[in-house]
């Protein structure tokens, strides 16, 4: 019984697939590297106000109130 499974696994490794590893089938080594990769260009463009004008909801002051900062004491 272990022979015929031994006899079956050799069958089985010849069977796989291999890679090729002749002369012919290596990727060639290049001579010179490639250049670097380009930058793109900057696009600069500057965008016109919008038509209807900037939304400004009347509540945004209460939102953004500044308060004031009490100094700090100096006698120290």
């Amino acid at each position: 019984m272990d022979s015929k499974r031994d006899d079956l696994h050799e069958k089985m490794e010849e069977d796989e697939c291999t890679t090729p590893r002749s002369g012919e089938h290596r990727i060639p080594v290049s001579s010179v590297c490639p250049p670097p990769p380009r930058k793109k260009p900057k696009v600069v463009r500057n965008r016109d106000p919008p038509r209807n004008g900037y939304f400004q909801p009347p509540d945004l002051e209460d939102l953004f109130c500044a308060q004031l900062r009490r100094e700090a004491c100096a006698s120290i």
